[in-house]
Formats: structure tokens, sequence, C-alpha cells
């Protein structure tokens, strides 16, 4: 028979865990409410930088920049990794940093050299225990993002491009949100601009001083810049929605754990009793 007094410890342990679970889950939800409205409001910046690059790449069939040829084949590739500052958020970190890792193996296989630059402290943590060359670390830097952490982070990213020569090319590996139960990680290109849609050569009124090619080459900062802070946010959001869910699902199964050690409490005692019962009448026909 199990013992009452074991029981109800563990009937108020689950209950103060699902106090927290269900509080956690509340924070993740108002945090997820103001990520997603960051990364919509940060959205027709990053369009019309793109919508502009395009043109100018579309005006000149010959159109020459260092951002969008293709270099050496197998050289060091850039990597940056965002994943989130804390866990408790299902899968989302380790997806994340698992399609990471699997991009850093296949550089090394080619005899290419990764270098990574991490955003969260999971990530900071995650690589800074491996044989990685780390160019520059963020970490809890999602939640209060700005467009000038983007621009901070683009300019260390171009001019790195710029001075290596053996830089293959700059990729991101972030979580896209796709809805409030699902989060994808990926990884895209993000240097070489190796093919912009709407690319074809045209006649166009608008004349670039001093070239084309120099308009292009200052707009790509600002573009990295805003796919970067864009990939931030929307990580955060993902981050947060992943938090809301797992919490979720934690208050319910909390939920669920109540219910049965209840039963489990109440049979015990109901069992305790009946056993008292039983006693006092075998004792009292022992008497008789």
């Amino acid at each position: 028979m199990p013992n009452l007094k074991d029981i109800k410890r563990r009937i108020h342990s689950v209950e103060s865990t699902m106090q927290i679970t269900k509080a956690m889950e509340l924070v993740a939800s108002s945090k997820f409410r103001r990520a997603k409205d960051r990364a919509e409001a940060a959205q027709p910046f990053f369009e019309q930088t793109y919508k502009l690059m395009a043109e100018i790449a579309a005006e000149d069939p010959y159109f020459n920049s260092v951002f969008v040829h293709k270099r050496v084949e197998n050289g060091a590739v850039l990597l940056v990794v965002i994943a989130g500052d804390r866990g408790l958020a299902g899968g989302f970190n380790s997806n994340v940093l698992k399609i990471a890792q699997a991009r850093i193996d296949e550089v090394r296989a080619k005899g290419g050299n990764p270098i990574v630059i991490p955003i969260g402290q999971k990530a900071v943590d995650y690589f800074s225990r491996r044989d990685v060359k780390i160019l520059r670390s963020y970490d809890h830097v999602a939640e209060r993002a700005s467009i000038y952490l983007g621009m901070d982070i683009a300019d260390l990213v171009i001019s790195t491009y710029k001075r290596h020569e053996s830089l293959q090319n700059v990729e991101l590996v972030f979580t896209n949100y796709v809805s409030p139960i699902s989060q994808v990680a990926q990884c895209m290109n993000v240097i070489p601009l190796t093919r912009m849609p709407g690319t074809s050569p045209r006649r166009c009124a608008v004349e670039y001083e001093p070239s084309p090619e120099a308009v292009f080459d200052k707009l790509v900062p600002q573009y990295v810049a805003g796919l970067i802070y864009g990939a931030i946010v929307e990580s955060f959001a993902s981050e947060q929605a992943a938090r809301r869910t797992a919490m979720e699902n934690a208050t319910d199964n909390a939920t669920d754990m109540i219910d049965k050690l209840s039963l489990q409490y109440n049979r015990a005692r109901q069992g305790a009793i009946t056993q008292e019962l039983t006693e006092i009448v075998g004792g009292a026909n022992a008497l008789e």
C-alpha cells in the first residue's frame, strides 16, 4: 500500500512545478507577440533594399561586383549561427545547432575551414567547447536586438569577406517561424549574391553615380544587416513559440500526473480506512 504522505508530497511537488511551467508559458506568449511585431516591422526595409539591389543588377548585363562573383571552391566558410539564450524550448536549440554542425562537417570534408559567429548563449557555449574558430560571439542580445546590432554584425561580415580572398561564402543558420506550432531551422546563403530574382537586362531611366556597382556595393551592408536582424528577431520569435508549446505540454502533463496521483491517493486512503474498519470488526469479534 503506497504511503499517503509520500503521495501527498508528490502531488504538492508536481503542483509547484505546474505553477512554474504555467508562468513560463505566459511569459513566452508575451515575448512571442512582441518579437513577431518587430519581425513584421523590419520586413519592409529589407524588401525595399533587396528590390533596389535587384533593379541595379538588372540594369546592366555585364554588372560586376565583388559580392556577386563566386570565389575559389572549397575555401573557408563563415557561418552566422543564431540560437537561443536559454533552454526549456523543446528541440529549438538542438535543431539549429545540428544543422550548423552538419554544415561544418561538410565544409571540413571538402578541405575547407569553417569560421563561426555564434549569436545566443546556447550557440556560444556549444562552439566554445568545439574545435571551431570563433570570429566574434554575441550572447543575450536577441530580446533587445535592434537594427544597429544587425549593422554591427554586417560590418564584421563584410570586412571579413573583403579582407580574406580565401573566404568562399557567408551563410546564415537560423530558425524560420512558420506557425505557433512549427519552426524550421535552416541554412541560407548570404554572400555572394549568386542569383537575384528579376535580374534580366532591361532599360531604366535611373542613373547611378558614380556607378551602378558602387551604389550596389554600398547597399550590400544594409541588405546583410537587415537580413541578420530579421533572422535574429525571427529566431527569437521561434524560440518563444517553441518554449510556449513546450511549457504548455509540460503543464498538461503535470495536470494529468496530478489527476493520477489524486486517484492513487484516494484509493490508498480508502484502502487504509477499509483496513482500519476490518481491524476494528476483527477485534470486536475476538472480544466476544
